[in-house]
């Protein structure tokens, strides 16, 4: 048996990867009998962990919410994932967590081992950050509600405004979060539509956990990242632009061709398709691969870029 420090600390752990434990399960994991387990229990709570308990046959224990947020205990990976997780944050549409992600992001790098360290700045440099503004911004509440439901698997309700403008109030059971382009959207079965539904976070307001169980459903998809990608069609989401850009294809290729297909054309010259969200973004895109572009549909970039021409050129000889 563990000694009593290290087996608190394992049940600290465990208390904290699921909602509730049942009291046989939990003392199993642990290897302990459930009275050794109980006077762990205590032992937490005088620490100052709330540990709500369930009693009869189906008893169990979960971590509750306290009046203060008490150390969490995590792994080397969680630890990895956090830290990474919150740089990412800290470049993040979601309002009001940029700071807060910095000042905990020096927290957790200051007590992480050597070696953590080195696989997070492994990681910061052989990875791209993308931070890229303007896009909607999602309430950082709202992403915390519907990320516990999901976790939880409780059903959710909220108010969700459709890309017409209409207004519904919908139940939903969560499935995942996925993060796409610079959006975020929460895949879910429907209770109203009796199928599945992606539903971008910052149209869903007033989120609330209705505190109902469910079991999860099989998502008709590989994963909820695919299944959000193939909701979102061009017609209806995105714009496809085409556009020549002069110079070597493999250097468009390098600058360029993580989010745009480049096809070559010649030595001098690459063909460029760009799926984006406005013509603004694919201008942005055309204008990363440093060379001289020109496009060939559709005519509402080519005037948007008729219109910053403008503007630049204005800009470069000082008119205002």
């Amino acid at each position: 048996m563990a000694s009593t420090g290290s087996r608190t600390l394992q049940l600290l752990s465990l208390l904290q990867t699921h909602r509730y434990w049942p009291g046989t399960e939990l003392a199993d994991r642990l290897g302990v009998s459930p009275r050794t387990l109980r006077r762990d229990v205590d032992r937490l709570r005088d620490l100052g962990y709330p540990v709500d308990a369930t009693r009869g046959v189906a008893g169990g224990y979960q971590l509750a919410a306290g009046a203060s947020l008490p150390p969490l205990v995590v792994d080397d990976d969680e630890a990895v994932a956090l830290a990474v997780g919150l740089r990412t944050a800290a470049q993040s549409g979601i309002a009001g967590v940029e700071e807060a992600s910095v000042r905990a992001l020096a927290k957790v790098v200051q007590v992480m081992p050597p070696r953590l360290k080195r696989r997070v700045d492994a990681l910061r440099v052989a990875t791209l950050a993308t931070a890229l503004r303007g896009g909607p911004v999602v309430d950082a509440s709202t992403l915390t509600t519907v990320a516990q439901t999901c976790r939880d698997e409780e059903r959710l309700e909220f108010t969700y405004v459709a890309r017409g403008g209409e207004e519904t109030r919908r139940t939903v059971e969560p499935h995942r979060l996925v993060s796409v382009g610079r959006r975020w959207y929460l895949v879910a079965y429907d209770l109203s539509r009796f199928d599945w539904r992606s539903f971008r976070l910052d149209r869903l307001s007033e989120p609330r956990a209705t505190g109902a169980r469910f079991r999860p459903r099989t998502l008709p998809a590989e994963d909820a990242a695919e299944y959000v990608r193939a909701s979102l069609s061009p017609a209806s989401e995105q714009l496809v632009v085409d556009a020549l850009v002069h110079a070597d294809p493999a250097r468009v290729e390098e600058a360029i061709g993580r989010w745009a297909t480049v096809t070559p054309v010649d030595a001098e010259t690459a063909r460029v398709r760009l799926v984006v969200e406005s013509p603004e973004w694919a201008l942005f895109g055309l204008a990363a691969a440093g060379a001289p572009f020109s496009i060939e549909a559709p005519d509402a970039v080519r005037e948007l870029a008729a219109v910053w021409a403008e503007r630049f050129r204005a800009a470069s000889a000082g008119v205002a």
